[in-house]
């Protein structure tokens, strides 16, 4: 009951701020985004046991760098998005280190061509506007794709509804990112902060509920 109660706070949380977010001064704004995050945090803790082990910490990491990037980005693009490589990078270690096959290594690497396809169309089509920011965005990108791939990689490792709910939380991930680079430096996308904010609230739920499930099949 507190798990679904925390995620229906978090949904509307988020939908508070997106739907308030243009009639907002900066302050209020920022505030009620910054509100997002920890109740997901919440989620995340009370639904562990391990809380001493390496991919809790590594995860708990992720969130917390996540936070930062909420509130950084409103501030300084380049340190939001330091805060969001170093969230990918938590998640993407503790992808690749589950136990199991890695398939991705061997009969599944096929399964990873299209995640380099789009990255290479993305960066592509973005080469021309990126000027001093190319380097920076070829890094993010890389790192999220790589996020993308560790999630691939989870499968025959985890329970398949874990695998597929992480699997799509890290694809929206990826779409949200790939719509605020779009946004910021090649083509101003209409009502970009509703496509870009419900996409990554929805990324980063799935993301972590997916995780927990790898652990805890009754959660709900």
């Amino acid at each position: 009951m507190q798990t679904i109660i925390l995620s229906l706070l978090y949904f509307l949380t988020g939908i508070l701020y997106i739907a308030l977010q243009p009639h907002l001064a900066f302050c209020p704004g920022l505030l009620i985004k910054s509100l997002i995050i920890p109740v997901l945090i919440l989620i995340f803790l009370i639904n562990q046991k391990h809380v001493t082990s390496m991919p809790f910490v590594l995860m708990l990491a992720g969130l917390l760098f996540s936070l930062a990037g909420d509130i950084f980005i409103e501030l300084s693009f380049i340190a939001g998005l330091i805060c969001f490589l170093a969230a990918q990078i938590m998640y993407l270690i503790v992808f690749f280190n589950t136990p199991g096959e890695n398939v991705i290594f061997s009969k599944g690497f096929y399964l990873v061509i299209p995640v380099f396809i789009y990255g290479v169309v993305l960066i592509t089509y973005l080469n021309e506007d990126l000027n001093e920011m190319l380097l920076p965005v070829i890094i993010y990108a890389v790192t999220i794709l790589t996020m993308l791939t560790a999630a691939i990689n989870r499968r025959n490792k985890v329970n398949r509804l874990s695998f597929w709910i992480v699997l799509t939380g890290a694809a929206l991930f990826v779409f949200s990112d790939s719509a605020i680079a779009v946004n910021q430096f090649s083509y101003p996308i209409k009502s970009s902060e509703w496509i870009i904010m419900t996409t990554y609230i929805a990324a980063q739920y799935l993301i972590i509920t997916g995780y927990i499930r790898q652990h805890n099949n009754k959660f709900v």
